[in-house]
């Protein structure tokens, strides 16, 4: 609920928005069989969780899975297999504690701007990032990945990246969903609310090459489509 809400307002847009207060006030600890009490709702807060999950869905889809987004996290991690010894974080405890601590944005700014972080970082100072440059739907079928494994063999050298933004964002069933409280009845979400139960995990793939491979892998992917037609 925080992230959704203070992410949509620094980036200025409105996808992530809901009735906090709302939902806030309709939850409740709900004993599910023996295990540990869960958070779920009472049934006046129903259209406030149904407008939370469609939130992320939209969050998801539009502003953390938009593609140059995407292409500077493919260059922060190269950046940072880079930076960091052996490329990757020390330990978050005992006696590498101190020495995962030092790695703050301070430290990884000042690394990027001392041209320590190869090519990737050297991309993430000028924004030479890499283009998208094909993406399947955002839930594929079957002639979608075989499409997607022809321009993958098209392209050849030329892919710098492939990225799966696969993510569920409503699991329907007893062990994921909202539980709904209504009296001395309880139910998931998902039978409350049609648009909760047909949402469909996102296994969309996004490609990349480099911008000054663009127009090559343009003319490659027209070419392999007008002989598929």
């Amino acid at each position: 609920m925080d992230y959704l809400l203070r992410d949509s307002h620094h980036l200025g847009v409105q996808y992530g928005r809901f009735d906090l207060h709302r939902l806030i006030n309709t939850i409740r600890a709900v004993q599910m069989g023996e295990g540990s009490p869960r958070l779920g709702i009472g049934k006046d807060g129903l259209h406030a969780a149904e407008a939370l999950v469609i939130a992320r869905y939209f969050m998801f889809t539009q502003v953390y899975y938009h593609k140059t987004r995407v292409a500077f996290d493919i260059h922060l991690r190269g950046a940072l297999k880079e930076l960091l010894p052996e490329g990757v974080f020390p330990s978050p405890r005992d006696d590498e504690l101190d020495q995962f601590i030092e790695w703050d944005d301070w430290r990884v700014l000042g690394l990027l701007a001392d041209k320590k972080g190869g090519e990737h970082g050297e991309r993430l100072a000028k924004r030479n990032h890499f283009r998208q440059i094909w993406d399947t739907p955002e839930t594929r079928s079957k002639e979608d990945t075989q499409k997607l494994e022809q321009i993958k063999l098209a392209l050849g050298n030329l892919l710098a990246a492939e990225e799966s933004t696969e993510k569920s964002w409503y699991k329907p069933g007893p062990l994921h969903d909202i539980p709904v409280v209504d009296g001395q009845k309880v139910a998931p979400l998902s039978d409350y609310s049609k648009v909760v139960e047909n949402l469909k995990p996102n296994n969309q793939v996004l490609l990349y090459v480099k911008k000054e491979d663009v127009p090559k892998a343009k003319a490659l992917i027209a070419k392999l489509e007008k002989r598929n037609d």
